[in-house]
């Protein structure tokens, strides 16, 4: 028999084995094998035509060579009011070395002319959070243009990236978008004590900074001079389907977060798991984080990398919250500051209504749905993100225009 042939049976047994495995843990079973299945059937496709050795060979060529999350900055440490310790790393603006008239060459100088026209960065820090299973490393593209150009602080949410488990948590303390909130302000605290804050959030990183809102509405008042939700909800994230029909949804979301529980206490053995069955975690890593179809395989790649290393006892501590989260009443806070709103018209996790219901609440917020964009919009239309956040930048004077 041959590797490919041989390999799309090992793919059908991979999800038999998933799906039964599933059903251990409760009735839902079923109806998580049928997306383990749906996965696992776009997968084979692939194997039917790449082997396995091949497909290996392929993705440590694309670990050893791709520069995603090479990038790093300044390091520091902020500390959580429990005691945990969060990673960020700050970007500051370097001196201006654009050439002269009639000077050849590129640079800083040349990068701003293309981002702001004849502008010059001013004094803000824009602080950048991300989403659930990334890190820092997810703002890559945005990170890379708007380096040396805009002071910017980058930060791992707990138990994310280089940032340390969280204290409560690793004690059985259920966690709360509020306490990211709160971490949120640790770091702003630590990294940029001072001076005018751009907020730029993805996905959980969105909500972080409404929770600081919630909690902090004042500093939003004082300090914030505009915020980017990209591909995030303020709420009802329980009503989500995930592209799924509505009864499997519904059995699924009764018996998971009991079921991620059960699959945390089991770390080692699940993470061995999940080793296993990377091509059908990429199957469904790629169909819940982007919308077309010819994104690049390094990004594709880089996107796999980031989600691979969020353990399954993160994973399974962060879920609970998300069902709970509810900051539609933090929205007002950022009323009288401008506000950008971004997400992907193929989003199945945050979909672009909970983007509109956010606009609802910010009627004078720039709403901008991109096409065919899935939940990594940042990572699969990198350049749409990047203009759209230089726009915003321009708009509030953070890039004044330079003396004649």
């Amino acid at each position: 028999m041959s590797e490919t042939s041989a390999g799309a049976g090992d793919v059908a047994a991979t999800a038999a084995v998933a799906a039964a495995g599933w059903r251990r843990a409760g009735f839902a079973g079923a109806a998580i094998g049928v997306l383990a299945a749906g996965a696992a059937a776009g997968v084979a496709v692939e194997r039917l035509t790449v082997g396995r050795g091949m497909r290996k060979k392929a993705r440590l060529a694309l670990d050893a060579s791709g520069p995603y999350g090479s990038l790093r900055g300044q390091p520091g440490r902020a500390v959580a009011d429990d005691g945990t310790e969060l990673y960020y790393e700050v970007d500051e603006v370097e001196p201006d070395s654009a050439p002269g008239p009639g000077a050849k060459g590129s640079g800083s100088g040349t990068r701003r002319r293309r981002l702001f026209g004849r502008k010059a960065p001013g004094p803000v820090t824009v602080v950048f959070s991300h989403g659930y299973c990334l890190s820092q490393d997810s703002w890559h593209f945005q990170r890379a243009a708007l380096r040396g150009l805009v002071r910017t602080v980058h930060w791992d949410q707990r138990s994310h990236g280089r940032s340390g488990r969280g204290r409560d948590q690793a004690q059985g303390v259920p966690l709360g978008i509020d306490q990211l909130g709160r971490d949120l302000k640790a770091v702003i605290d630590a990294a940029a004590p001072e001076g005018p804050l751009v907020l730029v959030g993805h996905s959980m990183g969105g909500m972080t900074m409404m929770a600081l809102a919630d909690r902090h509405p004042e500093l939003i008042r004082d300090r914030v001079a505009a915020v980017a939700f990209v591909g995030t909800s303020s709420g009802k994230l329980g009503e989500v389907n995930f592209g799924l029909p509505v009864a499997g949804v519904n059995a699924v979301r009764r018996v998971l977060p009991g079921v991620l529980r059960a699959l945390g206490s089991q770390t080692e053995l699940v993470e061995r798991g999940r080793r296993a069955t990377a091509d059908l975690f990429a199957g469904l890593i790629k169909r819940y984080s982007f919308g077309s179809r010819d994104v690049d395989p390094a990004v594709s790649r880089f996107a796999e990398r980031l989600i691979e290393s969020t353990p399954i006892d993160v994973v399974a501590e962060f879920y609970p919250a998300f069902t709970e989260h509810d900051k539609s009443g933090a929205l007002p806070a950022f009323r009288d500051v401008p506000v950008l709103i971004l997400a992907g018209d193929k989003d199945l996790v945050t979909p672009g209504t909970h983007s509109e219901a956010i606009a609802d609440q910010l009627p004078d917020a720039e709403l901008v749905i991109v096409p065919d964009a899935g939940h990594l919009v940042m990572l699969e239309h990198p350049q749409t993100v990047t203009d759209r956040l230089a726009d915003l930048l321009v708009r509030i004077g953070a890039v004044p225009a330079e003396a004649p």
